[in-house]
């Protein structure tokens, strides 16, 4: 068999592999990044193939067009309106949180290593920054609904700290190769990375956006056109000293926040295109790597790995949030757990292996075995730590599908599917059905007939729904076809009974014979709420006052809009 066939079939097989181990993944409870990597490492020289891989330019460059792409699809993800609550504390994170979490790895490592100075600083600038890939992967993959407090400021977080890691990365590679230049250098350097970066990925962002809402392409062409001009946008940055990496995640942010047809095909697109961008980079990175080699470090390496996990970070996370940020414990707590490493810290220890520092190998097996563990133990226990701190909320119902129409260029109607399943619908005739005013049932189907729907039509359980409305009746339909799990769920967490916002203070305490302090009566629940939370509220955020909890339920922006009473 020639070569060129010869690969079709490697890469075929291994790609097929790593997509259908995700299904092991599910039922054995283990991350699938690490899978990816375990695969490729069986795939290397060590393992089953045999595969003689130690290109690292090349890793380096599909490092690279891995990271943008998945960076781009997390960007295209990310709503702006997150920004409110997690943009100030993420940033802190990006570079405050970094800087110390770097600064205490290369410390330990320089000791546990026997490293000077310089050469432990470096291994903790390689591993000091969270991964978008693993971030990502992790939350969407596992289905952890998380308030948005705590979601917003991991995701962006992920999103933008890579500026900081690469600084911090290429400044001490310079300064161990005798090529550093003076403070003004590195700090003019560290500003070209952010300014750079922020400039061009939200300028040219927002300016693709507006194309591709009103250049008319065939549904297919406009991820391409989106991926390709995410690229010049990563490229341009890069060339001109910024960071491309935050740059094209801000694109992403920009161009998934114009509302329009074209990211109904974007999207969907893109999401196949990340997982290929993460199975292709953990494959590769998995064969790089020699298990022998990595056998060597692994104790060592282990201890810098367990003082990351649960003295560095948890530390620079407290630090930078606790005192300038209204977060909880629990809400710490959890951000510190979700520091996880993946594929960044891999390929920024590709960097002295290019860049020809001593002990170059080093750096790599050091990063690649502080991801491994951080994929597992942090990892493999994200589901059981958002209960432990309780930073979850209930899932609501949402339509099993959803797709636009077509008939308008901005603000279009979609259709939306739903499944009855709350008991309160048995038998209820349609026209008795509280519907937002600007929505219709187009379709009824019971045991794979299609009814045609009239107003003395009685639903039944397991009936399917088909509803055409616009996005802004989301909320109103989902109430509306709440399963009885998810009604008994949301009972449970934000109590039997919700009240207004808008209600007064003194009729509230009136009704439950409460005490109020000079000045509260004239406040509405909403405000009173928001004062004794402080900072941004969020769904889930809960006051415990003269023994009942009181639930934010409902949010519109900054707005508290109903609140739930929970009385245990």
């Amino acid at each position: 068999m020639d070569s060129i066939n010869s690969l079709f079939l490697l890469c075929g097989t291994l790609i097929a592999l790593s997509v259908l181990a995700s299904r092991l993944s599910a039922l054995a409870g283990v991350p699938l990044l690490v899978l990816f990597l375990i695969l490729g490492m069986l795939a290397g020289e060590d393992g089953l193939l045999g595969i003689d891989f130690d290109n690292y330019s090349l890793a380096f460059v599909i490092g690279h067009l891995a990271l943008a792409m998945i960076l781009l699809d997390g960007g295209l993800r990310t709503r702006l309106k997150t920004f409110r609550v997690g943009f100030k504390p993420a940033l802190g994170l990006a570079t405050v949180g970094v800087f110390i979490t770097s600064g205490l790895v290369g410390l330990l490592a320089m000791w546990v290593f026997d490293l000077s100075l310089l050469q432990g600083l470096l291994v903790g600038a390689i591993v000091g920054s969270t991964d978008a890939a693993a971030v990502f992967s992790m939350l969407s993959g596992r289905g952890l609904n998380l308030n948005e407090r705590v979601g917003a400021t991991l995701e962006i977080e992920s999103g933008t700290n890579d500026p900081m890691a690469i600084f911090l990365t290429l400044v001490l590679v310079e300064a161990l190769v005798g090529d550093l230049g003076g403070p003004m250098d590195m700090l003019l350097f560290f500003v070209q990375q952010f300014a750079m970066a922020i400039a061009i990925g939200l300028g040219a962002g927002w300016l693709i956006g507006r194309l591709l809402r009103y250049v008319d392409l065939a549904p297919g062409l406009y991820s391409l056109l989106a991926l390709a001009l995410g690229f010049c946008v990563f490229g341009l940055t890069s060339a001109l000293g910024g960071s491309g990496f935050l740059a094209i995640y801000l694109a992403g942010l920009m161009i998934g926040n114009q509302p329009g047809r074209h990211l109904n095909f974007i999207l969907p697109v893109h999401d196949g295109l990340a997982w290929l961008s993460q199975i292709g980079l953990f494959l590769v990175l998995g064969l790089l790597v020699t298990p022998s080699a990595l056998l060597e470090v692994l104790l060592p390496a282990s201890v810098v790995a367990l003082a990351l996990i649960f003295v560095a970070r948890p530390l620079a996370v407290v630090l930078t949030l606790k005192p300038f940020f209204h977060f909880r414990w629990r809400e710490v707590g959890f951000i510190s757990w979700v520091g996880l490493r993946g594929a960044v810290p891999i390929v920024l220890a590709i960097f002295p292996v290019i860049g020809g520092v001593e002990q170059a190998g080093l750096y790599f097996n050091v990063a690649f075995a502080v991801v491994l563990l951080s994929l597992l133990i942090q990892g493999g226990s994200l589901p059981w730590m958002a209960r432990r701190m309780k930073v979850m909320v209930p899932d609501s119902a949402t339509p099993n599908h959803r797709g636009p129409l077509g008939i308008l260029p901005e603000n279009d109607f979609e259709m939306f599917v739903y499944k009855v399943e709350n008991a309160d619908l048995e038998d209820v005739p349609i026209r008795l059905l509280r519907f937002p005013s600007g929505a219709l049932i187009s379709a009824l189907f019971r045991q794979h007939v299609m009814l045609h729907p009239k107003g003395s039509t009685q639903l039944r359980i397991d009936d399917i729904i088909c509803v055409i409305g616009k996005s802004d009746d989301l909320p109103a339909l989902n109430r509306l076809f709440n399963g009885d799990a998810k009604h008994r769920q949301q009972r449970a967490f934000f109590g039997t009974f919700t009240l207004d916002a808008d209600a007064r203070m003194g009729d509230v305490a009136d009704a439950y014979a409460l005490t109020l302090s000079p000045g509260e009566a004239s406040l509405t629940l909403g405000e009173f709420m928001g004062l004794r939370l402080g900072g941004h509220p969020v769904v889930g955020d809960d006051v415990d006052w003269h023994g009942i909890h009181w639930v934010v339920s409902e949010m519109e922006g900054n707005h508290i809009t109903r609140v739930g009473l929970r009385l245990y």
